[in-house]
């Protein structure tokens, strides 16, 4: 295949274009590819019954041979989510990644029975080279430790991908590292990809040390107990969360396992202090509430994490007090204002205070880079091609316009739909032809077998039901026994429309009779029975149940 025969390096991206999460880019040369990331994207309300959505691995598959690793760039599950799935399909030889990240990718892979010995770290100063790609790591600062940019030196230039950062002066952990990455643009770089998630937002992005004097304010001033939701993977968030509790004589009960399992990852790799402050829920509910502090998920109002439960007074330890105070330390993930919104007021009916991140209080601070951010970015590497990545196709033609604001070519930048494939000759780009890239469904343990038809059942399903119609016939004679029975789910109340399921009977009945041979064809009479049914249905009710019909063969 010409793709492979020349000596360009070819760069695309199965994930993360057009799209926040599920980030995954290759960069191949000759008979060298490495990846960079592997994330998930959790599905919206659309994509009923499905847990993830994955990259599609054809392509990697096909040329398992030539991957020499995985590179991952921070620990955020739209980063590493994937690695389990990526695993029990493609031959990964070796995995690189940060301290807290690898963290939890050994947790993810234990929970999973994923056995994988290959997994290395790496820090600031680590260098890893194969015979035409070198890679290298520049320090950069988000909500979780141990973040960074990778930057791919190969024959034919230079690639840097800044994994998800922002520009933070007073960080509350490392500062990002602006020397390096000043070098790397002095050396000169190819092609840039940028994080482009928070493209739409003018000027600059909110200090977390500002996050961190809301906190200690409310904390200072309320007497009551104080309740906690953000997201489990903000890490810098719970260290500041934990050492406000330390000052104010808080202890913390923790609840949801995916905070439970961030804190304790955190603790063992030394970016959380304070093991002791940490107690059960039984312990909590015996302390007076001026030196408890209650940290949960919840945070996006998913209806069965802790937060969301408690505002529905179904949680197991924790009833909601008068003077309770709830603290929402995050921002609304696209498609999740209305069920934070529902779980809002389901707290404030139950009497308690709510504080949101507003211009008046400052209780979260994003990880993305602001638009002056992203032209610092763009300044420091002076990248002589763009392509941003990380985003929605609005995010991503934002991006690109910022770039050309501070003097990029135009015809320099590239705005990308997973798939395409940018080729680069001696430090010229142009696009190629694409490879195979889309979404893969996983629902439990089943990955890749559900696909739009299964997805457009369940909406029907979801939506107006489904009919089942069993019907009994002596083969050996030819003939119905009985009527059809009729079985509804989801379509209507059967005590309440007899006359209808009688008129489905009838109907199903001379659908049968209509199709009854010396050659009896299963697939016919199910025919019948599906379009008579379908369109009298239509006709008195307006809905498209599913109709299943169901042939029991009685051989008497």
């Amino acid at each position: 295949m010409k793709f492979f025969d020349n000596d360009d390096t070819k760069v695309f991206a199965l994930g993360g274009l057009g799209e926040v999460g599920k980030n995954m880019y290759c960069v191949m040369h000759g008979n060298e590819l490495i990846i960079l990331d592997a994330g998930v994207i959790f599905p919206e309300s659309d994509l009923l019954g499905v847990d993830y959505v994955i990259q599609d691995y054809t392509f990697l598959k096909k040329n398992e041979n030539k991957i020499k690793g995985l590179f991952i760039t921070h620990g955020h599950e739209d980063h590493i989510g994937g690695i389990p799935f990526l695993l029990n399909s493609v031959d990964i030889p070796v995995i690189y990644a940060p301290n807290q990240a690898a963290g939890l990718i050994r947790k993810k892979l234990e929970d999973r029975a994923i056995k994988y010995n290959n997994l290395m770290v790496y820090n600031e100063n680590t260098k890893v080279n194969f015979k035409n790609i070198k890679v290298e790591f520049f320090r950069t600062t988000h909500s979780i430790p141990d973040s960074h940019g990778i930057c791919v030196t190969t024959p034919n230039g230079v690639i840097v991908s800044t994994g998800d950062f922002k520009f933070d002066f007073n960080p509350i952990g490392p500062m990002a590292n602006l020397h390096k990455m000043a070098e790397i643009g002095k050396r000169g770089v190819t092609l840039l990809m940028s994080d482009s998630t928070n493209a739409l937002s003018e000027g600059l992005s909110v200090s977390e040390s500002k996050v961190d004097d809301t906190l200690s304010e409310i904390f200072e001033t309320e007497k009551g107990r104080i309740i906690i939701a953000t997201f489990a993977s903000n890490i810098y968030r719970l260290k500041s969360i934990v050492d406000t509790c330390k000052r104010n004589k808080r202890k913390i009960a923790v609840f949801g396992r995916s905070m439970e399992n961030n804190i304790e990852i955190s603790i063992e790799g030394g970016y959380i202090k304070h093991r002791d402050i940490f107690i059960t829920p039984e312990e909590a509910n015996r302390l007076p509430d001026n030196q408890v502090c209650l940290l949960c998920t919840g945070s996006q109002g998913e209806p069965l994490a802790a937060l969301s439960r408690i505002a529905n007074g179904t949680h197991k330890n924790v009833k909601l007090r008068d003077n309770d105070v709830i603290i929402f330390s995050s921002s609304p993930i696209p498609g999740n204002a209305l069920s934070i919104s529902k779980t809002i007021n389901k707290l404030y009916l139950r009497g308690v205070r709510v504080y949101t991140n507003t211009y008046l209080s400052t209780v979260h601070a994003s990880g993305h880079a602001h638009e002056e951010e992203l032209k610092l970015m763009l300044h420091l590497l002076k990248p002589k091609y763009f392509m941003p990545f990380h985003g929605e196709y609005r995010m991503l033609k934002r991006h690109a316009d910022i770039a050309h604001e501070i003097g990029m070519n135009k015809d320099n930048i590239f705005v990308l739909g997973n798939g395409d494939v940018l080729s680069i000759r001696k430090g010229k780009i142009k696009q190629d032809k694409p490879v195979q890239a889309g979404d893969v469904y996983v629902d439990g343990n089943r990955i890749g077998d559900i696909g739009t038809a299964v997805i457009r059942d369940r909406k029907i399903m979801a939506s107006d039901g489904i009919v089942v119609v069993i019907s009994n016939i002596d083969t050996k004679n030819n003939k119905l026994l009985g009527n059809p029975n009729i079985t509804t789910r989801g379509f209507i109340q059967i005590n309440e429309n007899e006359e209808l399921l009688h008129e489905l009977e009838l109907i199903s009945r001379n659908a049968v009779i209509s199709r009854l041979s010396n050659n009896i064809n299963y697939s016919d009479i199910k025919n019948e029975i599906t379009n008579s049914l379908g369109s009298y249905i239509y006709e008195k009710t307006g809905r498209k149940p599913i109709i299943l019909p169901v042939i029991m063969d009685i051989k008497k």
